[in-house]
């Protein structure tokens, strides 16, 4: 993001952004449950991330083998599954509480096969935090906390699947054609649940600013952010996100948060940040 003088946005601020933007995205997308409900707002959510990405990326099928495509397909089945449980936890649970239990995938795929000490600390401090939201007392939606887990699992997948397609394809065809399959997927029950919404122009501006907020933008700020900043510096950043949700919940929606769960995020927001900040740093493109 450079000016015409020459001046720029500092990294951090690039970073931050993309947060803000996902998360303000998903309070976005919460209050259009009660027209929508939770999967027929992700297949707008889905679909308009897939127009702006193959519109942007526009990728070519021919000459791909079944050893590309394949991958593609499994990557778009995970995003249609992270996406739908995510929103299906958001709609029982606040938003900072789901993106906080949702947090323990990439924080699993960053520790994995670790024998590090120090690791094994970051682990501790995540378990210590999802366990003091999930027990801490209170009425959280049992279902509501499943389905965070899940999208955490689905998180998890999506960055080890993300590592395999962006090898097989240049730039974010691969992403773009993944994203467009799990629009394809979703459609059928998010048509079903959404009914006659979908026709509403208030509705699909509401779907347009959620994909825009929660994919396009993010997206062009973290890889101009990512362009300057060393990858672990990126990931300590991240690991703010479950923060900003906490944040972005109370501000757009009014979801006050008890005290133990505000410790509770905070005791994941630093598990995530350790283990960047500790992991080992990645070249970047």
């Amino acid at each position: 993001m450079r000016r015409a003088d020459g001046w720029r946005l500092p990294s951090p601020v690039l970073v931050l952004g993309a947060i803000a933007s996902v998360q303000l995205g998903a309070a976005l997308a919460k209050l259009g449950f009660d027209r929508t409900g939770p999967v027929g707002m992700v297949t707008l959510r889905l679909a308009v991330g897939a127009l702006v990405l193959l519109a942007v990326a526009r990728p070519r099928l021919r000459g791909r083998g079944p050893g590309q495509l394949l991958p593609v397909l499994a990557f778009g089945v995970v995003l249609a599954g992270m996406n739908t449980s995510f929103y299906g936890a958001i709609d029982r649970i606040p938003i900072g509480i789901a993106v906080t239990i949702e947090f323990s995938g990439p924080l699993a795929v960053a520790v994995a096969g670790s024998r590090r000490l120090l690791d094994g600390v970051w682990v501790v401090l995540a378990a210590a935090g999802v366990v003091l939201l999930t027990r801490g007392g209170g009425s959280l939606d049992p279902l509501g906390l499943g389905l965070a887990g899940v999208a955490g699992l689905g998180w998890a997948c999506y960055i080890l699947l993300s590592q395999r397609v962006g090898r097989g394809y240049p730039g974010v065809e691969g992403l773009a054609l993944a994203t467009a399959v799990a629009a394809v997927l979703v459609a059928p029950a998010g048509v079903a649940q959404a009914g006659g919404a979908l026709a509403d122009w208030r509705v699909l501006l509401v779907g347009v600013g959620v994909g825009l907020l929660s994919a396009a933008i993010p997206y062009s700020l973290e890889i101009e952010a990512l362009r300057r900043l060393p990858a672990r510096v990126f990931g300590v950043l991240m690991s703010l996100e479950p923060a900003v949700g906490a944040l972005a919940g109370l501000v757009v929606l009014g979801e006050a948060l008890r005290s133990h769960e505000v410790v509770a995020i905070a005791l994941v927001c630093v598990a995530s940040a350790g283990a960047a900040w500790a992991g080992r740093a990645t070249p970047r493109d």
